[in-house]
């Protein structure tokens, strides 16, 4: 398979801390958004398939497991937002709450 983040998938993504996992994975969400509303819409998509790439990596790693469901719901949610029917009436601010905490927590853990 090809991984756009290949040196993260090739393992090193296993040493990276959880915060700091989800912080990338917000990254990539806040750049869909920004590209999303700037109408750069193939941006977007991209910035989209990265966050889920990464979130596909998280949900491989072993210490993962005891915040498996909340993983899944996040990775459901996303989808849902980025390329469904929004059910779950999300948002761009709704998604920046949820990820947000966790760059601010694996900043100040640095």
């Amino acid at each position: 398979m090809s991984y756009q983040h290949q040196t993260l998938a090739d393992g090193r993504w296993l040493a990276v801390p959880f915060l700091e996992q989800m912080a990338h994975i917000g990254g990539e969400v806040e750049r869909a958004i920004n590209w999303k509303t700037r109408g750069k819409l193939e941006n977007s998509r991209l910035a989209y398939e990265r966050a889920l790439e990464l979130c596909d990596l998280i949900l491989d790693d072993p210490k993962s497991r005891p915040r498996l469901r909340e993983l899944c719901r996040m990775r459901e949610v996303l989808v849902d937002y980025f390329q469904g029917q929004n059910e779950y009436g999300s948002n761009d601010d709704s998604m920046r709450s949820y990820f947000y905490p966790f760059a601010f927590a694996a900043r100040r853990d640095r």
